[in-house]
């Protein structure tokens, strides 16, 4: 079968396209993954490139296993020598090679002079809980409060840094805050290198900067791979782009895949504009847009369309579905009283769809802005004593039995690990307490060793240590029986499988005694070492370290249930790239989606734009968009409004129920309390049947008169204190003005009860 024959135009064209830079803008549901291997496929079998002369690069374990997937079953064993993998995984796998070829600040691969890495081969890869730890570490040390400085900001910082490629040493210091940040950075770095770790962002940053300081290194690379490809483009971020430009920069055979409509992860350093970057760096760069979608119906294309239409600055895009697709049902809009009854409406529905057999209950997908949503929407579960799939709330690889065992992995692969080692070195208790925890860090500093060191020698010679004498009698035998079985396990390490070793620790440790404790939650904390067990002996041959390095690396994508049995309740962001045939949108109300912190910042408005379309087009036969009258958000219940996204979507393609209009809201504001319901006392027509066919609604707004209140004035309310006006909407009685607070943040009040006093 000719490799060309199913593909549609546009997708012949990006398959076939000649050599040199090419961009494929790739509507949603458009066969992306399909022109990716298709691509490899033809240069392969018809341009006559050798697999090993590819490189693939996507974000996600999930997307490039099933690029592997794809590509076998086109080839089979053909392509022996393809390098597809994520951004990680793949400099991960180089920084390993080099740091074995070139030695830790020695020669160069062949033994060419040059700088060599800042770590040795068998680095460890730290996750977000062991930064945090450095971070608290480093704040310690330059005593700095870290109530003020919470170490989950100050990384978010360090992140930002590294993504954008600013070493320590060139961190903007304009203030206090960005001086502690710089010197927090600084020692972060130094703490990193003790203990031969690296961040997932140095596994980037480290992989560009070798590239940048050694030419011989960068043009083996070059001469590795002539054709580079890229799946998501969108989501890179500076350092990504730098290395696709320095692996292609010998051949200029840049392959690039995404869609700037569909970037939501500017906060971890994503920029869609790369995609801008790459025109200007490019000017004979080729351009093909995908836009058959082979997902959606084509009214809930239409709607999507309608709401990412009203981005600014982008290339449009004409989706358009399939023949058996055309049309399809109006998308169903729904208002509850609170996020309760609108939990309570995503249950019925799917029991009401289940029971007339038009859907599996693995068909259903409930999405949300905020892993905090998830309550009301599990509660709901809970009640009706449904199953349901959880994703990305807590990773399997962070339950602290998994940590514990993993942290033992990790320090006997590397034992220059103190974050690993003072995790596990009283797990299970073995009497080795806070203060000796202390002791064993300023003696290890004090001799310029690591922990570990100090606890190998003391395992070693026992009394007769140099270290004895820093501890007292019983502090140092335990010390030193767990240095015996740390040098037990790497003097074996090198004849013992993974799935060998993970026993001996369970059995010479006691952590299986301690874990196994007779509870029905000890059962479950058992039956997740189990899983871990089995994910180690699905590959017998699988060595430590690319063990521990698939750990780290683990998504919450990569976890997402192939084929769930239940339905699925995930995060806007955890949904990109994944489809269902019905899809539930919850909390669809200002301050919600859009965040509350982009009413602000216009490219951030743009992301929650952006997050709208991505959740809009999982949906391949039916879409549900919910919101609450009444929402509680951190502790605060208060009347919301329905999303502006709402208002963008053509009346003609919806049905359901209107949201209440503004007057309404008024008018009920102080007489309800957050447990009535907005039909008591009348007789309310129910909600239309979710199986029917409801009444048209519309969404377009009414304009008011204005009111009293101007954004920008300063205000006064009595409990709240002193705020800026960012919105004011209507006027007398229905007038709604958002304040941003200077002590609690942005409220949305009714000007009428709020009370407000301008002060300038």
């Amino acid at each position: 079968m000719n490799l060309l024959d199913k593909l549609n135009s546009a997708q012949h064209e990006a398959v076939t396209a000649p050599n040199g830079p090419t961009l494929i803008l790739a509507g949603p549901g458009s066969g992306k993954t399909r022109v990716l291997t298709h691509r490899i496929a033809y240069l392969i079998n018809t341009l006559g490139v050798a697999p090993w002369k590819i490189l693939a690069v996507t974000f996600t374990n999930k997307a490039a296993r099933e690029m592997k997937e794809r590509v076998t079953r086109l080839f089979g064993d053909d392509v022996r020598g393809l390098t597809i993998g994520t951004f990680h995984s793949i400099c991960a796998r180089w920084l390993r090679r080099e740091a074995a070829a070139q030695g830790r600040g020695g020669e160069g691969a062949g033994g060419a002079p040059g700088v060599g890495l800042r770590v040795t081969g068998d680095f460890v890869i730290y996750d977000t809980g062991d930064q945090e730890d450095l971070i608290k570490q480093a704040l310690r040390e330059l005593n700095v409060d870290d109530k003020k400085n919470r170490p989950a900001a100050v990384l978010h910082k360090i992140s930002t840094a590294k993504n954008e490629l600013i070493a320590p040493e060139a961190y903007p210091s304009t203030s206090y805050a960005t001086e502690v940040v710089r010197r927090v950075y600084a020692r972060y770095q130094e703490l990193l290198a003790q203990n031969n770790a690296l961040d997932f962002d140095d596994l980037l940053v480290e992989t560009v900067r070798l590239l940048q300081i050694r030419p011989d290194v960068l043009a083996k690379y070059q001469r590795s791979f002539e054709f580079v490809l890229v799946d998501e483009f969108q989501d890179t971020n500076t350092v990504q782009y730098t290395l696709l430009k320095l692996v292609s920069g010998g051949s200029r055979n840049l392959y690039c895949v995404g869609d700037p409509d569909q970037s939501i992860y500017k906060w971890r350093g994503a920029d869609y504009r790369n995609v801008n970057k790459l025109r200007e760096d490019y000017p004979d760069l080729r351009m093909i847009l995908l836009e058959q979608n082979y997902r959606s119906t084509q009214l809930i294309l239409n709607a999507a369309m309608a709401v990412i239409d009203k981005h600014p600055g982008r290339t449009k895009k004409k989706l358009r579905a399939t023949d058996d697709k055309q049309g399809g049902m109006e998308i169903f809009v729904f208002e509850a009283y609170n996020e309760d009854e609108e939990a309570r409406f995503v249950i019925e529905t799917i029991q009401d769809l289940v029971r007339q057999r038009r859907y599996e209950a693995g068909d259903f997908a409930v999405m949300y802005r905020t892993n905090a949503q998830s309550r009301a929407v599990e509660d709901a579960f809970v009640r009706a004593n449904l199953p349901y799939k959880l994703v990305g709330a807590q990773r399997f690889y962070g339950r602290k039995e998994i940590k514990d065992l993993t942290g033992y992995l990790r320090l006997i692969h590397n034992p220059a690990d103190s974050v690993s080692l003072l995790r596990v070195i009283n797990v299970p208790t073995r009497g080795i307490g806070a203060k000796t925890i202390d002791q064993l860090q300023a003696t290890a500093a004090a001799a310029q060793l690591t922990p570990g060191d100090v606890v190998r020698d003391l395992g070693e010679s026992g009394p007769k240590s140099i270290f004895a004498g820093h501890f007292g009698n019983k502090a140092a035998a335990s010390i030193a029986n767990f240095g015996l079985m740390l040098n037990h396990w790497l003097s074996a390490r090198g004849e013992l499988s993974v799935v060998q070793l993970i026993d001996a620790v369970l059995d010479r440790t006691g952590l299986r005694d301690s874990i196994r404790d007779g509870s029905d939650e000890g059962d479950e904390r058992w039956a997740n070492i189990l899983e871990l067990r089995g994910v180690a002996a699905a590959d017998p041959d699988v060595t430590l370290a690319d063990f521990l390095q698939n750990v780290a690396l683990v998504s919450d994508q990569d976890t997402a249930p192939e084929e769930a049995q239940a339905p699925i309740l995930l995060t806007l962001h955890a949904a990109k790239g994944l489809e269902f045939p019905v899809v539930f949108m919850v909390g669809l109300d200002e301050g919600v989606l859009p965040h509350s912190r982009s009413f602000e910042d216009p490219e951030s408005m743009n992301e929650e734009r952006r997050l709208m379309y991505v959740g809009m087009t999982r949906a391949k036969d039916r879409l549900y968009l919910l919101r609450a009258f009444r929402r509680s958000l951190y502790g605060d219940s208060s009347v919301s409004e329905p999303s502006r996204f709402l208002y963008d979507i053509p009346d003609t393609l919806l049905t359901g129920q209107k949201p209440n209009s503004q007057a309404r809201a008024a008018a009920t504001y102080n007489r309800m309390t957050s447990w009535e319901s907005p039909y008591a006392g009348r007789s309310a027509e129910p909600p239309p049947s979710p199986s029917g066919r409801g009444r048209a609604v519309s969404l377009s707004r009414t304009p008011l008169p204005e009111g009293q209140f101007r954004t920008g004035m300063r205000v006064k309310h009595a409990s709240f204190g002193e705020g800026m006006v960012i919105e004011s909407r209507g006027a007398g009685d229905t007038e709604e003005v958002t304040v941003a607070f200077e002590a609690v943040g942005i409220k949305r009040l009714m000007a009428s009860l709020a009370k407000l006093k301008v002060v300038g």
